[in-house]
């Protein structure tokens, strides 16, 4: 899944480690991070930085060269005192007793039998490395049983006040017996170590910290029926089986049960923030105040550094994920000063959106106490400014000048005398002879408070049928409230600072404040005591190998060695390379778009300076092999008025009719001008189009680099393959009868109501894996994972098989690289998925192959946004930057033997924390039926290797990237059909945010969006989107 978060802020953070260690090509999208992307180069150069030198940062493309460090030692790696623990033994002696078997039958049988296919074997090749990994072990009293209750709430009840009402609930008298054995998610389960029978509970409504209900407060009902009976020695006895063959149908309930106990302790606190579910096993926990690290990320947002944690199971024990993640939280203080800071100059609406659910106090009433003495809070929440629809079914409404209107512009009515009314703020009432008065004239003579900045907004703290408003001057921001807008490309870019930490700072940050934090501590968490729970309190060690890395392969048969996860096109004391298989280009141009607020970076750009950059990059081109002519017009300045200039239209449509393709430079805000080059360009004219920042390519510290990153681009948009992965690590691929599939589905972020979920995919035509044609269908549903039009997609890139690979039939082999499908949808995949791409194949293969039982299938799952890391144990074992080494394979101790899933981490990470990728095969008929009775050969090596290859075959880079090319393809051209659909779609920063596509009221059909996704028949059997 491709869903983009897009730097939003309550979606956390993570901690940011070089996520994709590569990628490259220059131009656009080059640089700092994409923004409010939140997915720019945070940790380890996020798509970034292919330089001809094997490294640099920046995101999609090319920052800098890497030259090495900087000196001053080896960077630390985590240690206890004590030494290095071993991997536990009883671990490894149980995944091995649990392989043995599978191997002692004939796996080349182990087809279609198996639901999701058994570990055939466990890797062997690599030099064998010992690391921490970012988990636990838990141990339960094998006399736990936790009692499942399903809770139903009548009225319904959500969101704070949910939570208030199983708060009450869990006070009850009904329950106070089970008092010190219940825990509970808040929202529709209650777990109790005592089983008791069914029972419905009355709830009197009150706020926290109140006393007593309000006269006319809700009564709830809540009915507790009991739905498992859930023993913790069922699920260790489960782990512990060496029977390959043993199943536990209640091992999902009881590690979500375990997931909600621990999540109880968040929810339950007093400067605890709690975020995501626990049945998902998406825990975060932030504390409020001295005791976490924060970071102003401007604007009146802070970061603030938590803790994920997830129960798992794995073999012969459970454990607990726990990881450093960041988010995004409003800052505390007066709501007028934080409006101040803010600034309107986005607009109203956009203010709105901005603040709407926010939390204040008012201030000017005292605080009640209760019973304790505590000081009891006003609350209120900020729903809307005040509006002129505001309580139109009123008797009296509001009066209310403008949309945000302020203090002196916003009346409602007043029903009593100003001496004995007791009202707060503007809610509406009957009128009995009552007047209108405007928030500034009631608040100076009610409480006599002066309001100072009369043209800040009223905001309503009611609703819209009957409002009730306050001035900001009286309302206080709490603390501890998560942001979930989309950040600036400032803020992404400051909390990629604050996220980016080395693995020793993490590891540290994990043992000594998250175990307390994340409540897995007997510290800070009674309840683990009380329920015969313990959680050990220093990291795991496991087992890991650092396997082989190919060679590269280049023109005139060079091969080049590869170090680190990256290699040079510009090996010292010997000639430059050339692309493996260069393209040529006849007819090209370029074009320099100025803006009218792009004066000072246009003078950067004379005409005479940049021809004399266009001729050195057609030296360039023809240096890496690329057939170019010099462009046809060496140089041309287009000045627009706006993103939406027709000019720009003009000049894109003279072009499809004369070119191959158009180098485009764009002004230093370049985002929304950007996604409407590549509409016009790749959808509405058939062009291609190559874009860069001036201000980057007129640098002349480290032009070369970086026109040789763009010739990357140049060359795979040509059709041509910069370089090839040695055929010795790509097994039976080099029999050129196997395409490799990626696919990919983006999805709308929570603000983006009307865009819809894109899928991609993209597939290798030859054995030489240079070219990769992708397509796109919109999803009948928004946010909809599993890819509904596999058969059609499937079939066009079957069809490119025989046409661009002049093969004469199809392809026998076939292996799918899934992006981004969570844990939970693994058999949905093979249930919905599956049978429409074998409908495919059945619909285009002749009978003679379907008899022969092809194609074969495997399909494999690329997970990226998952929280497990590796630490290195020894110096020894780390790189530069203290990751574990580019190469590193682990697929023991941490994962479940009857599984067959494994992490690679086959990138090196430029800065930050190493991510590995997270493979879990889902379906194999090719590698088990391929290798099982071929001496020497271990399945899950082979798979591995092949995999590891896969990363070094991304085209746009001269490294390898995170996970492999064919997942990362297909989430390249998902992020590119954001850009077509970008007036539906949030595109940082969103004040600049323009349309190429009018959405109809209501949203566009799917027909409509498919159209606008619709690529240009001239390119659309090429790799248009690299």
């Amino acid at each position: 899944m491709s869903s983009r978060g897009r730097g939003r802020g309550g979606g956390g953070y993570q901690d940011r480690g070089g996520s994709r260690g590569g990628g490259g090509g220059g131009g656009y999208r080059g640089g700092g991070g994409r923004g409010g992307g939140g997915r720019g180069g945070g940790g380890g150069g996020d798509r970034g930085g292919g330089s001809f030198r094997g490294g640099g940062g920046g995101d999609r493309g090319g920052g800098g060269s890497f030259r090495g460090g900087r000196g001053g030692g080896p960077p630390p790696v985590y240690s206890v005192p004590g030494g290095i623990p071993a991997p536990d033994k009883t671990v490894t002696k149980t995944e091995d007793a649990l392989i043995s078997p599978v191997k002692s039958v004939d796996l080349s049988t182990l087809g279609l039998q198996d639901v999701l296919p058994r570990r055939p074997a466990y890797g062997t090749k690599g030099a064998e490395v010992t690391l921490w990994a970012n988990y636990v072990s838990l141990t339960a009293s094998s006399k736990l049983v936790l009692y499942r209750y399903e809770m139903s709430v009548t009225p319904a009840a959500t969101g704070n006040k949910l939570t208030q009402v199983v708060r009450l609930l869990l006070e009850a008298p009904e329950l106070a017996e089970y008092k010190y054995g219940l825990v509970s998610d808040f929202r529709k389960t209650i777990l109790s170590r005592q089983k008791f029978s069914d029972r419905t509970i009355n709830i009197a409504y009150r706020s926290i910290g109140q006393d007593e209900p309000k006269e006319d407060g809700v009564q709830y009902q809540v009915k507790l029926h009991l739905t498992n009976t859930l023993a913790t020695s069922e699920l260790i006895e489960y782990l512990t089986s060496t029977n390959p063959s043993a199943q536990y149908d209640e091992k999902l309930p009881l590690i979500q049960a375990l997931n909600i106990f621990l999540k109880h302790y968040a929810k339950s606190g007093d400067n605890l923030v709690s975020m995501g579910s626990a049945e998902s096993g998406s825990s975060k926990t932030f504390a409020i105040g001295q005791l976490s690290d924060t970071w102003d990320l401007g604007n009146c947002l802070t970061a603030i550094r938590g803790f994920f944690a997830s129960v798992r199971a794995a073999t012969a024990r459970v454990l607990v994920n726990i990881n450093v993640s960041q988010a995004a939280f409003f800052q505390e203080g007066p709501l007028d000063q934080f409006i101040l800071r803010l600034g309107t100059q986005g607009g109203l609406s956009k203010l709105q959106a901005f603040i709407h659910g926010i939390r204040i106090k008012v201030t000017h009433l005292p605080d009640k106490l209760n019973r304790r003495g505590k000081p009891v809070s006003r609350v209120k929440t900020i729903w809307y400014l005040a509006n002129k629809n505001d309580g139109q079914g009123l008797k009296n409404p509001p009066r209310v000048k403008s949309f945000g209107a302020g203090p002196k512009d916003v009346q409602f009515w007043l029903k009593e005398d100003l001496q004995d009314t007791k009202k707060q703020g503007g809610k509406g009432a009957k009128a009995q002879g009552g007047q209108y008065i405007s928030v500034y004239d009631f608040f100076a003579k009610k409480y006599k408070i002066h309001i100072q900045d009369t043209h800040l907004p009223v905001i309503n703290v009611g609703d819209r049928a009957n409002p009730n408003y306050l001035p900001l001057q009286v309302c206080y921001v709490l603390p501890g409230q998560p942001c979930n807008t989309t950040l600036s490309t400032a803020q992404a870019q400051q909390m990629i600072r604050f996220a980016v930490r080395k693995p020793f700072d993490n590891a540290t940050s994990i043992v000594t404040k998250g175990l307390k934090i994340a409540g897995l501590s007997s510290e800070t968490n009674p309840l683990l005591a009380q329920f015969g729970i313990d959680i050990s309190q220093d990291l795991i060690t496991v087992s890991g190998r650092v396997i082989a890395s190919p060679k590269v392969g280049y023109g005139q048969n060079r091969q080049i060695p590869t170090f680190g996860g990256s290699w040079n096109m510009l090996p010292r004391d010997s000639p430059s390379l050339k692309f493996s298989n260069a393209g040529s280009m006849q007819k090209w141009s370029c074009v320099y778009i100025e803006m009218p607020n792009d004066y000072p970076h246009a003078q950067t750009f004379t005409s005479a300076g940049l021809t004399e950059v266009l001729r050195s990059f057609h030296a360039v081109l023809g240096d890496t092999g690329i057939a170019a002519s010099p462009p046809l017009q060496p140089f041309q300045r287009l000045q627009l008025t706006n993103n939406d200039d027709p000019e720009l239209e003009a000049l894109m449509k003279r072009a499809a009719s004369s070119l191959q393709l158009l180098f485009v430079i764009l002004p230093a805000t370049p985002i929304p001008l950007y996604n409407r080059v590549k509409y016009l360009g790749d959808v509405k004219y058939g062009i291609h189009t190559v874009c860069s920042v001036g201000t980057k390519i007129a640098n002349p510290k480290g032009q070369d680099q970086y026109l040789r990153n763009l010739a990357l681009k140049f060359n795979l948009k040509l059709g041509g393959n910069n370089h090839l992965v040695d055929p010795t690590h790509l097994g039976f691929i080099t029999e050129n009868k196997t395409m490799i599939v990626g696919i990919d589905v983006t999805h709308p972020t929570a603000g983006e109501k009307q865009a819809p979920s894109i899928a991609s995919m993209v597939a290798s035509i030859d054995q030489k894996l240079g070219q990769w044609p992708g397509i796109l269908s919109i999803q009948p549903k928004a946010r909809q994972e599993l890819v509904a039009d596999l058969t059609e997609m499937l079939k066009s890139r079957l069809r490119l098989w025989r046409q661009k690979g002049k093969h004469s039939e199809f392809p026998e082999n076939i292996i799918v690289y899934r992006d981004g499908v969570s844990e939970g949808q693994y058999q949905p995949v093979l249930d919905q998925e599956l049978p429409l791409l074998r409908a495919a194949c059945k619909e285009i293969y002749p009978a003679p192959d379907q008899k022969k039982g092809l194609p074969r299938m495997t399909v494999a799952v690329v997970g990226k946004r998952h929280h497990t890391r590796f630490y290195p144990t020894m110096a020894a074992d780390a790189d530069k930057g203290g990751n574990t080494k580019a190469g590193t394979v682990i697929d023991r101790g941490v994962t479940e033997a009857r599984s067959w899933d494994f992490f690679l981490q086959a990138h090196t990470a430029l800065q930050g924390t190493a991510r590995p990728a997270h493979y879990y095969v889902v379906l194999d008929e090719i590698f088990r039926a391929r290798y099982a009775k071929t001496p020497g050969k271990n399945i899950a090596d082979e798979f591995q290797n092949l995999t590891q290859s896969m990363c070094y075959a991304f085209g746009r880079a001269t490294k390898a990237v995170s996970y492999c090319a064919p997942a990362y393809y297909a989430d390249v051209l998902c992020e590119r059909s954001r850009c077509y659909l970008s007036s539906l779609f949030e595109t940082p920063p969103a004040s600049e945010a323009t349309s190429m596509v009018e959405g109809a009221a209501g949203g566009p059909s799917t027909g409509a969006l498919q159209q606008e996704v619709q690529v240009h028949e001239r390119l659309k059997d090429s790799m248009f989107y690299i």
